[in-house]
Formats: structure tokens, sequence, C-alpha cells
């Protein structure tokens, strides 16, 4: 049986070029391959080895010639960079050879004198390690998850599959390793990539990018998504986008497989259920490069209602959430005054505790009945009595919005300076006229439910947000269940 051996030699490097490839190249008759590639095997090569190189963009002649060589009774090893089987030489043989069989069966001059046919050349692939491979190790751990390749070449695919291809990856959340991704005429295309994965994933997003991996002049770049710059690259580079859960510790690119998540340092069965459903919703979310203190918040909110038309409604001044959990953490807001006691009843006991920190609902407060006479709701009369005695509280409202109201009131006449405003009353009456008049207050951070939509169930959920903003930046909620 003849036979062509197609062989993976791996990126460059003498190491990464496995037994059985060395084996396979001190046997063959001849070794057929792009010409670059022939400084990586010459040492392996027999003296009576025939060297059939060719050029770039040459790989159907190559075939071609490794057919005619193994039907002639050559032992023949085509070589191939990184693995063979990875947009490598290995599928354009085993096509060759159907078509050589279709060829032969209608070919009225086939001939006696024929030696062989390709029903009589077995082929063998040998793997290598693929450049993405080595670039990963070079780079830490980066594609420890489920990861997807995708070249950016469409000599042979159109863009617009290869677009499609893209828009999957990113939506799909898979480590994502990128070939060809420029040459001297495909220029815009890991631009084009780059947009469309800033659609779906954070601009925070690990990238890292390896340019000749495993040769003398090999380059290695870890950056970010969002600045990720397209000319640093070339036709030897290969790039490795990063998951949601990929980070960078210690100048390397990890991408978590999972195992610490379930363990117990990660927490109880209800924070890691809680951990799981926010990273769900982070990679759903319409868009990625929220503020940290805004996506903590919106996360939360998303997570309590199940509804991502928060994206749309939910407003936050900016750093809002970090201004009010500073001064949580420096001491100087101690009080969180509800509009009603729902509201107060979904704040974490265990953060109020941890940061030592007192809710009050003044609804119940006997002297409300006594004021309710003067034409004021409940709410409004007890958020009165708040302003007294707490005039610097955060004021958190999930119900009422003549409470809010009320607030905006005395914020105007100086009889009250909040440290923060959760403006989440729900309802059709006054409701969005109480947020609009909370706006203005531009020395006051602010968390709003904007429109109709809100509860107490939501007002609470983002003082949680606030309250734990110190497990943001790693997405771990739920400690203080």
């Amino acid at each position: 049986m003849r036979k062509i051996i197609v062989a993976g030699i791996g990126p460059g490097a003498p190491s990464d070029i496995t037994p059985a490839v060395t084996e396979a190249l001190g046997q063959a008759d001849v070794v057929v391959g792009y010409k670059y590639y022939f400084q990586f095997v010459k040492p392996y090569v027999s003296d009576h080895c025939q060297c059939v190189d060719t050029g770039m963009k040459r790989e159907r002649e190559r075939a071609e010639q490794a057919f005619l060589m193994a039907e002639g009774g050559k032992t023949v090893v085509v070589i191939s960079s990184g693995d063979a089987g990875i947009y490598g030489m290995a599928p354009l043989l085993y096509e060759m050879k159907q078509q050589r069989r279709q060829d032969s069966m209608t070919d009225d001059s086939h001939s006696d004198t024929v030696t062989a046919t390709a029903d009589d050349i077995e082929i063998e692939v040998l793997p290598g390690i693929s450049a993405f491979q080595k670039a990963a190790s070079l780079l830490g751990a980066p594609i420890g998850h489920d990861l997807c390749l995708i070249s950016l070449s469409d000599l042979m695919t159109p863009w617009s599959i290869i677009e499609r291809r893209i828009q999957a990856a990113a939506m799909g959340d898979f480590v994502t390793a990128v070939y060809n991704p420029k040459s001297n005429g495909r220029y815009w295309q890991l631009y084009r990539l780059q947009e469309l994965f800033l659609r779906q994933r954070s601009a925070d997003t690990p990238v890292g990018f390896v340019r000749q991996a495993g040769r003398d002049d090999q380059e290695l770049t870890l950056t970010t998504l969002g600045d990720l710059d397209p000319e640093a690259v070339d036709m030897f580079t290969v790039v490795l986008i990063g998951n949601s859960q990929t980070y960078v510790a210690d100048g390397k690119m990890i991408t978590p497989r999972g195992y610490y998540r379930d363990s117990q340092q990660e927490g109880t069965i209800g924070q890691n259920i809680m951990i799981e459903s926010f990273r769900t919703i982070a990679g759903e979310l319409r868009h990625h490069d929220y503020p940290l203190g805004h996506k903590w918040a919106l996360l939360h909110a998303i997570h309590t209602t199940a509804d991502f038309d928060m994206e749309n409604i939910l407003y936050t001044d900016p750093l809002a959430v970090e201004h009010i959990y500073n001064k949580v953490k420096d001491g100087t807001l101690r009080t969180i005054v509800t509009d009603v006691t729902m509201a107060a009843s979904g704040i974490r006991k265990g953060a109020l505790q941890r940061l030592g920190i007192e809710v009050k609902c003044y609804l119940s407060d006997p002297r409300v009945a006594q004021m309710t006479a003067q034409s004021l709701t409940r709410t409004q009369a007890g958020i009165r009595l708040a302003a007294e005695e707490h005039p610097d509280a955060l004021y958190v409202f999930g119900n009422a919005p003549t409470a809010l109201m009320e607030l905006c009131d005395l914020i105007r006449r100086g009889k009250a300076h909040p440290a923060g405003i959760i403006a989440a009353p729900v309802g059709f009456v006054h409701v969005c006229e109480s947020k609009h008049m909370v706006k203005p207050f531009r020395d006051i951070p602010k968390i709003i439910v904007e429109g109709r939509k809100g509860g107490s169930n939501l007002a609470a959920t983002l003082t949680n947000a606030i309250l734990t903003f110190d497990d943001a930046e790693q997405l771990k909620p739920g400690r203080d269940l």
C-alpha cells in the first residue's frame, strides 16, 4: 500500500515537533511542503530524501505532487505547520483522493501502465501542536474552557459566513482563537471582528496575541478587547480573545474551568446559584461596556425582576454606586431610610450587620397618625420625620411617589441633604413625575428606575448592590445571603 503521511510539524520550535513526525520524516522518500517550512524539518530528513517545495497559496499543486509521487511507489510526507488538520493540508489530501477516484472512473485515457490509483494510496495524518495551543501556553491558560477557532481569511469562505461565525462566537461566550487576522490585502477584518465582539463582551475582556509563536522572533502581547490595536497584528500572529470569566493574574491570561466555583471557597449553595445567575445575565446583556457601578446595579435589578428592560430604564448618576458605597466605607453613612417596611425587609441583614448600618422606616411611627391629619399620606409623613432625624441618610423608595416628592421638597427647602437616593416607586399616578423631580439634585448621587416600573423588591436589591459593591469586580454576589 502506497502512503501519504500528512504531518503537523508544530509552530516552529524543534521541541514542539512530535517524535512520530520526526520518525516519519526520517523514513520519507519525498517531503512535500511550503518552502518556508523546510528549515524546521531538514534536521530529520535523510540524505536520499527528495524535497519538493512550493510557494505560498500552492496547496493544490503540493497535494497533486504528493499523489503523483505516492502513485509512483514513493513514501511521501506532506508537511503542514501547526496541526495538519487545522487550516492545514489534511482535508485537501482527503478531498483530492475522492476527486482522483472519481476522475479515474470517468477517464477513458486511463491505461494499464499506471502503477497505482487513488484507491491504492493510504493517507495517514500525524497531529501536531497547533499555533493556537502554542500561543495559549505562552500566554498562560486562556483556553481552559469552551473555545472556537475562526479564520479571517475570505479567500475560500465568503465574508458573510465568517461574520455570522464571529457573531455566534461572541454571543456564545466562547474563548476565541483568531487565525489569519491580517495581511497586506486583508487589513479591515480584524477591526470588524473587534467591533462585533464589543457588542457582546466587555471592553475589559482580556486579549492576548502571539507573533511567531515558538520561533526565534516570538513576541507576546497582553491587552484588552477595548484596547486591542489591529495595527499591531500581522499574518504571523494568533489572537486569543477570552470569555466573560477570563482574567489576568501575574501577567498570565487565565480562563477558569470552574473547579473552584462549586467549592466552599465560593460560598453557600445559594450564593453559587446567585453567582451563576449573574454570569448568565452578564452574558445576555446587549451592551457590555457599562461602568462597573452601573453594571453591578443593573445585574441586581435584572436578577430580581428577570426583566431585561432594566437595561433601558435603569439610570445611575456617574459613579453613583461608588460614591454612596464610599460613604458607607468611610463611616459617614450609617442610616438607610425606606418609604415602606417591605423595602426595608429586602435589604440584606448580613450586609447591614457587617457594615454597621441601621435601616429605619417611619411608616409605623406613632407620630405619623397625627401628621396624616395635615393632608399628608403616611409615607409623606414618615419621610418628613426621617428628614428631621436623619437628613443625611440614604433614602430608598420602592412604593410611594408622594414620599419621594416630599423628600424633593425638603431638599429644596434645605431640610435634608441625603447621602444618596434610590428612586424606584411603582404605579401610575405621580410615579414618573416624582422621578423627574429628583434628577435636578446633581450633587446627590441617585439611582432611578425610570418610567412606571419599580417596586420595593427592586429598591431593596439596588440598595444591596451598593452594600456589596466590593464584590462587583469579581462578580461574586450573595455573600451576605
